[in-house]
């Protein structure tokens, strides 16, 4: 297991451990040592004690004078530490006995003492006599054989008691632990001490380059200690002095970007704002000519023409058609990027939009040789389906321009609760690392020349913009000379029973007689909004201002049934404020339509707020007769 210890503890350990270990060895060989001496000398004094009584014994046990060796036992039991003497006789007879009750049972005697006892066993040898006689008897001739060994007298059975040696033992003991225990304490003080001086300069390095790694890189490590420590600290402040400068010079490269980049950020929303503005005006520049010519040209279309003139017609059609369309994308990106638009969520059929597609794109496959298939489908989804259509007739019409030959087919698969539909192609396909550029504006990977009939690069952009705002999960998969599929994730929903044909597709209505009141300030505006309602049936009163309009109904006129208005006008009130005195002198509820050129978001959130139908110029006359349908529903 691993221990994180500090230096300061790892300091302290090495000096500690050797001294405590040296004192405890030393402590125990000198203690072990002493109680054994003590053991040697108690021992050896029992044994001295045993054999002078032996030896003051010997007489008075050949004489059998009990009473002599009564007073020689009770003289060895006045010594210290002797608890019972016992003289016997070889028969094994107790002789004499002082002290307490020893039981003697001869030579094993010994084993039998009690384990606080020290018992001491001396025979009484008789003393060897020798008789110098005149005629040398007293010396034994060499070569002679020993003699017999004499037997013992008696035999001297002394106890002595170990207590006082215990008692010794007990405090050997204790001083050696009070003296381990002194060195342990002195050793832990000498330890400290030095750790302070090894420990002290490291922590006080080890601070100081926290606080740099902090960002205080003025920090500085005092100069302490000597050696490897005045190396490291030095090091350290070096350190700090280099990266301070560093820190300093990166903080002025920094402050200087930041300001070329506020700088060339200000000049970027200028040129911006410049880019709005004229955008703004040329849109509403060019957006009242053509939504003039539309008009002049749907109500010219009505009329009977001889063939080549009808062909004129519906060329001059088509172009402007193509030069609407473009606006719209245009119109479509200012929309979503205002963020004015909010999706109306609600089960729909797909069939219904399916079908539309198919009839919108078919001409345009046609005309390339193309096939488009589109699948039959009885599911229902849960989306808005006025964008949700807008998407997909995108992506069809998108796969169709860069599809050169096979097919092009739109399918909807069910997945659990939601549903993929699929938009695939056999087309030119796209690059792995150019399948995210596709979606930003005016992105075109194979129209470098910008040609008109392929279009503004606005369609995908529109398609991913519509996809985050309605919550749905845009894919693509696609390889160079493999087609590509487009793919998009949405809920799916219950089928609605009680509107079996909400999503059908209502054809207009009559709008004979409607009485409609018109303010436009543009003469060609006015007059082909005035031609194209009056081809429809509708009696239209126009006027370029408030006043002429008012004029106009001052008669005993019948008062308009609708009213339909510019934007901006003559005059200090643009339309919205104009539309809203009108009500307050035809009723409340007196229905109205805002036409606008400008598609500023301002524009766009004012008349949201007054919930009027907005229509950006060029109005395409169908947009604008279905909305006349739909107002017109209590006719």
């Amino acid at each position: 297991m691993k221990i994180d210890w500090g230096v300061r503890a790892r300091v302290i350990l090495a000096a500690l451990l050797p001294m405590l270990a040296l004192a405890v060895v030393l402590t125990v060989f000198y203690t072990s040592s002493r109680l054994s001496d003590l053991e040697e000398a108690h021992a050896a004094r029992g044994l001295a004690l045993a054999r002078q009584l032996a030896a003051a014994s010997e007489y008075a046990v050949f004489a059998g004078n009990r009473e002599t060796l009564q007073q020689l036992a009770s003289a060895v039991l006045a010594e210290s530490d002797v608890v019972a003497v016992n003289i016997i006789d070889p028969g094994g007879q107790v002789l004499a006995h002082s002290g307490r009750g020893v039981t003697a049972g001869g030579s094993d005697s010994a084993a039998l003492a009690p384990r606080d006892l020290l018992r001491i066993v001396e025979p009484i040898e008789p003393s060897n006599v020798r008789l110098d006689d005149a005629f040398g008897l007293g010396e034994e001739a060499p070569g002679a054989a020993n003699p017999t060994t004499t037997p013992a007298l008696g035999t001297v059975v002394l106890d002595v008691s170990r207590e006082r040696l215990k008692v010794q033992r007990n405090e050997l003991l204790q001083a050696a632990a009070v003296s381990v225990l002194l060195v342990l304490v002195g050793s832990l003080l000498l330890a400290t001490w030095l750790s302070r001086g090894v420990s002290g300069p490291i922590r006080s390095v080890a601070r100081a380059v926290a606080r740099i790694g902090q960002g205080r890189l003025s920090e500085r490590v005092p100069d302490t200690g000597g050696g490897s420590l005045k190396l490291l600290s030095n090091g350290v402040n070096e350190m700090a002095s280099r990266l301070e400068e560093m820190h300093d010079n990166m903080a002025r490269r920094i402050m200087e970007a930041t300001a070329e980049l506020r700088a060339r950020k200000d000049e970027a929303e200028q040129a911006n704002l410049a880019k709005s503005r004229f955008l703004a005006a040329a849109s509403h520049d060019l957006r009242q000519p053509m939504h003039a010519l539309g008009l002049f040209v749907t109500e010219l279309a009505q009329l009977s023409h001889a063939p080549q003139a009808r062909h004129l017609v519906q060329k001059i059609a088509a172009s402007a058609e193509a030069m609407e369309n473009l606006l719209d994308s245009l119109l479509d990106i200012s929309k979503l990027d205002a963020g004015v638009l909010h999706p109306n969520l609600r089960p729909f059929p797909l069939q219904p939009i399916l079908d539309r597609i198919a009839a919108e794109q078919r001409d345009a496959a046609a005309a390339k040789g193309l096939r488009l298939r589109v699948r039959p489908s009885s599911a229902w989804a849960l989306s808005d389906p006025v964008l949700f259509e807008r998407i997909l007739t995108n992506l069809a019409s998108n796969a169709i321009r860069y599809t050169h030959a096979g097919a092009v087919m739109v399918a909807c698969r069910p997945r659990g609760g939601t549903l993929r539909v699929e938009v695939r192609d056999s087309g030119v396909g796209i690059a792995a690392d150019e399948q995210e550029i596709i979606f930003q504006e005016f992105v075109q990977l194979d129209n470098p020349e910008r040609a008109r009939d392929k279009g503004l690069g606005l369609g995908l952009a529109i398609v991913r913009r519509l996809t985050d705002l309605l919550g749905h999960r845009l894919s693509l998969r696609s390889a160079p000379g493999k087609g590509s599929v487009f793919s998009l994730e949405l809920p799916a929903a219950e089928p609605d029973q009680a509107r079996p044909g909400a999503a059908a597709e209502r054809s207009p209505g009559d709008l004979g007689g409607w009485r409609i009141a018109l303010l436009e300030d543009d003469p060609l505006a006015r007059a082909g909004m005035q031609g194209l309602l009056t081809t429809w049936g509708c009696e239209v009163q126009a006027a370029a201002t408030l006043d002429e309009l008012l004029a106009a109904y001052e008669d005993d006129a019948l008062p308009p049934e609708l009213l339909i208005s510019d934007f901006r006008l003559h005059g200090p009130a643009d339309g919205i404020e104009i539309l809203a005195c009108l009500r307050a002198r035809w009723g409340a509820e007196l229905p109205a339509v805002l036409i606008s050129g400008d598609t500023g978001a301002e524009t766009l959130k004012r008349a949201q707020a007054a919930a009027l139908p907005l229509l950006h110029k060029p109005v395409r006359p169908a947009r604008l007769r279905a909305l006349l349908h739909r107002l017109h529903g209590g006719h």
